[in-house]
């Protein structure tokens, strides 16, 4: 449990803006699906379970840009063309 609790702490940030996102695509997905089907309860079921695969799709998409960015950082000639990254 100690392990889940570091990670939060770690991802403090990106965990809000992950439930910030969740919240707003629950509303958009409820508003969407209602206007679709006529349905209320189809409308709340569809907009629960689309958004929080989308999520956490959505939290290791961001932890594998942050990566990038990182490694991209470490190495600045990693994205140069191989005639760019050699001196003159």
């Amino acid at each position: 449990m100690s392990h889940i609790r570091h990670i939060a702490r770690q991802n403090k940030t990106m965990l809000m803006k992950t439930g910030s996102y969740y919240l707003i695509h629950i509303c958009v997905a409820a508003m969407v699906a209602y206007a679709v089907t006529g349905n209320l309860l189809a409308s709340l079921t569809l907009s629960l379970l689309e958004p929080t695969v989308q999520a956490v799709a959505f939290f290791f998409h961001e932890k594998a840009w942050d990566r990038a960015a990182r490694n991209g950082a470490a190495n600045p000639t990693a994205e140069l063309p191989a005639a760019a990254a050699q001196p003159a």
